[in-house]
């Protein structure tokens, strides 16, 4: 049984100037999938009871640093429903992260599919996929021990993410903006737990930890991917993924850290108190910051035109780029047509 890891992992960060850069960061990613990496049902102790789901754990109640858990409903319901909401919270997490992470699986297949034979892409391609395998068996078994009807994304968006998979036969730069639009704001919200104690229960620490760790070669490799083919785009290309991305990112934040709708209607959540909880600056600042590391990255590779910068602002999620943003920031309105469910 391998150990969760103590330490949260960190992105592998290197100046791709050449190909030959390039390479040396898919080599240090195969060596790390194949150094470090945990099993599904192997290295979590499932079965141990401390690491037991009671839906009316204290553990599960939300603090302050959730918008709903600071609402004044919230902290007047009795602890049990105070507990079985932070649960569901976690648990509709965990669903859409393994429904993302199969959309993801099969686009990356689909790239593999069509590389030539000795790109070494192709071994981290499978190394990844192996790692959202267990992922995915992870989540999926948490969601089961709970006992709650998560459902996870919305139909309506579960039918339309059924193209994604697609992406990669039209544009793999592209599909790679999409994966770190899944994967980012995910980490942005487990890592600002973790290191702020916020998470109480040992089972979802150790599966944080776990995925953070895994998740750090994957986001790794999207951006070193992206920063080695973008700048060798056609200017329509590069204007193509320029449009696009702030309306997959958009997309995918909000999918990521909005209140699930089925959570509302179960708990029967007052429409004012999830407008109080995910309409106000604080939110709305949490969904921009949330993809704050992809669009640094796009303005990097020059992908930000004054045209989808007005996207950006549209939707809500737009900040100065890192190298160019002050020492303070302002709560942004709400972006038209938001609806926060």
């Amino acid at each position: 049984m391998t150990e969760a890891p103590t330490d949260l992992a960190e992105e592998v960060r290197e100046q791709v100037k050449d190909r030959t850069s390039y390479l040396g960061v898919i080599d240090r990613l195969n060596k790390a999938s194949v150094d470090k990496h945990w099993e599904a049902y192997a290295d979590i102790p499932w079965d141990d009871p401390e690491y037991a789901v009671d839906p009316d754990d204290p553990r599960w109640i939300l603090g302050e640093v959730d918008q709903l858990g600071r609402t004044e409903w919230y902290r007047s319901q009795p602890p049990e429903i105070q507990a079985r909401i932070g649960l569901w919270r976690v648990a509709t997490a965990m669903k859409i992260g393994l429904q993302f992470e199969n959309l993801l699986k099969r686009g990356l297949l689909n790239y593999a599919y069509w590389l030539p034979n000795g790109r070494p892409e192709f071994r981290y391609v499978y190394h990844e996929t192996t790692e959202e395998c267990h992922h995915g068996m992870m989540f999926q078994e948490f969601v089961n021990r709970t006992g709650l009807p998560i459902r996870g994304m919305p139909r309506a968006l579960t039918r339309a993410a059924q193209v994604a998979p697609l992406i990669p036969l039209v544009s793999t730069e592209l599909f790679f903006v999409f994966v770190l639009g899944g994967e980012d704001p995910i980490d942005y919200v487990q890592r600002k737990n973790l290191k702020g104690g916020h998470i109480k229960h040992p089972l979802e620490r150790t599966i944080m930890k776990i995925h953070i760790a895994e998740e750090a070669r994957h986001i790794s490799f999207a951006r070193h991917y992206l920063r080695h083919r973008v700048p060798r785009l056609s200017k329509g290309r590069r204007r193509l993924i320029g449009i696009a991305s702030p309306l997959i990112l958009g997309w995918m934040a909000r999918i990521m850290l909005s209140p699930p709708g089925p959570m509302v209607r179960h708990f029967d959540i007052p429409r004012e108190v999830v407008r109080e909880a995910y309409k106000d600056g604080a939110h709305l600042d949490e969904v921009s910051d949330s993809v704050g590391k992809v669009r640094d990255l796009l303005a990097e590779l020059g992908l930000i035109t004054p045209f989808s910068r007005r996207l950006w602002k549209l939707l809500g999620i737009w900040d100065e780029p890192k190298a160019r943003r002050g020492p303070s920031r302002t709560a942004r309105p709400a972006p038209a047509g938001s609806t926060g469910k």
